[in-house]
């Protein structure tokens, strides 16, 4: 018996690194390719390494952040010696656009955002108002998930919601009806609440340096836009599980608990939360007022950050609870759209393809339902890496860069999807169907929204 299992394991433990070796060699495969078949060997080169960074960030050979270090290293080893100008210096340089500065200071916010509790007081309080009617818990779960995710990782909001929910839940059977809505309004209101602001979610950040050189794209310019259409689809979102929801609510409604608290860590419990929601409250009022004083969305973070450490509100072991990953994830998006552009290889790729015959929109749709298709098999930020160019080069407008990377989020069908899809799953008692439906539907609705109003909104912000 001991001899079959150890047999099993082993095999086990063979098919992980055969899996991991069809990998490694299948990007291989694909980064050799270009090589071969483009003539110009700075575009062939170019292509070899976007393919290979790719091909790791969708096979998921390695940490998401690992493609950003090939970049780095592999640019001006296999391009300097054919143009000067790919030198690690510039390589590097491509990498410093003031959104890695805003995003780092975001998530300097949400670190001690969750340092003083604020982000568990507000939850459970939100939770705790909705708790006797069932429409108006799921709308608040919602909505207080989205708001966490504009200013917070999504992934963050996800779980701090399914925290505090989590004793409320564990009064119902895993396949409970009620169970199941709110753990899918959790997944749903941090997939969605990450549109709202420009340090919501990676791509946001990778649209708007793609497009810097020509246009610059204030917080609130973002949030004009973003704002109203993440209320439209949370919106979407609360209608689809009303409906699908209308035969317990009444039930809910009658069997309502009341439901303790987390309890908030003893470090939070001895902070007054006054000095850091002051902060928080003007940093915010600084990047929404950006056109009216001129200081930059970055230069805010990046201040606020410095108040924080300097004061004591956070500490040096509060630097590894910062998602450097993200950060290096997006500086790696940055850095490959930056190649692209320098080495003319989206041009190059689109020269040969009949764009020209298509109308806007109906190219604009495909555009951003490719995207949100793409998005919901695979990372989000290596599909707007990826397509952005490509947009662009079809629609050369700046307002293509954003709303392929605002339709990168609508890619929320499956369990695989996001992350938070895959924890509310994990919770158990989650349906595939469940997650598939309301998601199909704010996909296709969402690509709609932005590909036949998307220009014209932007543009009434500045933004054509």
């Amino acid at each position: 018996m001991f001899l079959g299992l150890s047999a099993a394991k082993n095999w086990r433990k063979l098919l992980v690194v055969n899996k991991s070796v069809i990998k490694i060699v299948a990007a291989l495969v694909v980064a050799l390719l270009p090589l071969v078949i483009v003539d110009s060997p700075i575009q062939a080169r170019v292509l070899a390494i976007a393919s290979l960074c790719l091909a790791v960030w969708f096979l998921e050979i390695a940490p998401p952040f690992v493609p950003t270090f090939l970049l780095w290293a592999l640019v001006p080893l296999l391009l300097l010696s054919l143009d000067q100008t790919y030198s690690i210096a510039t390589v590097l340089s491509w990498s410093a656009d003031p959104v890695m500065a805003l995003f780092f200071g975001g998530f300097c916010l949400g670190v001690a955002t969750s340092v003083y509790g604020v982000d568990k007081r507000l939850a459970s309080l939100i939770i705790r108002l909705g708790g006797g009617s069932f429409y108006l818990l799921l709308c608040l779960t919602i909505g207080s998930t989205a708001f966490l995710s504009m200013w917070m990782s999504n992934i963050a909001a996800a779980a701090l919601m399914i925290a505090c929910l989590r004793p409320l839940l564990s009064e119902f059977e895993l396949e409970d009806r009620v169970r199941r809505t709110l753990l899918v309004g959790v997944a749903l209101g941090a997939d969605l609440g990450g549109i709202a602001t420009p340090i919501g979610t990676g791509p946001n950040a990778i649209a708007i340096a793609s497009i810097s050189a020509k246009t610059q794209v204030s917080f609130i310019d973002w949030m004009l836009f973003a704002l109203p259409l993440t209320i439209g689809m949370l919106a979407v979102a609360f209608i689809f599980l009303s409906i699908r929801s209308r035969n317990i609510a009444g039930e809910w409604d009658k069997r309502s608990a009341s439901f303790v608290d987390d309890q908030l860590e003893t470090e939070t419990q001895a902070k007054s939360t006054v000095p850091f929601v002051v902060l928080i409250s003007a940093t915010v009022l600084s990047w929404l007022t950006e056109p009216m004083h001129g200081i930059p969305a970055a230069v805010t973070s990046v201040s606020a950050a410095a108040v924080m450490f300097a004061t004591g509100m956070l500490r040096k072991e509060h630097l590894r609870r910062i998602d450097w990953s993200t950060l290096l994830l997006i500086a790696g998006g940055i850095t490959l759209g930056r190649l692209f552009e320098r080495s003319g290889t989206i041009s190059m790729l689109t020269s040969q393809m009949p764009f020209s015959d298509l109308d806007p929109t109906m190219a604009l749709f495909a555009i951003c339902l490719i995207s949100a298709l793409f998005s919901a098999l695979m990372s989000n930020t290596a599909t707007v890496v990826m397509l952005i160019p490509i947009a662009t080069a079809i629609i050369p407008e700046p307002s293509t860069a954003l709303l392929v990377a605002i339709s990168a989020s609508f890619g929320i069908p499956f369990v695989i999807s996001t992350p938070q899809n895959a924890m509310a799953y994990g919770e158990g008692g989650l349906r595939t169907s469940d997650l598939f439906y309301p998601g199909i539907v704010i996909m296709v609705i969402g690509c709609l929204i932005v590909s036949l109003t998307g220009r014209y909104v932007l543009g009434l912000v500045g933004i054509q």
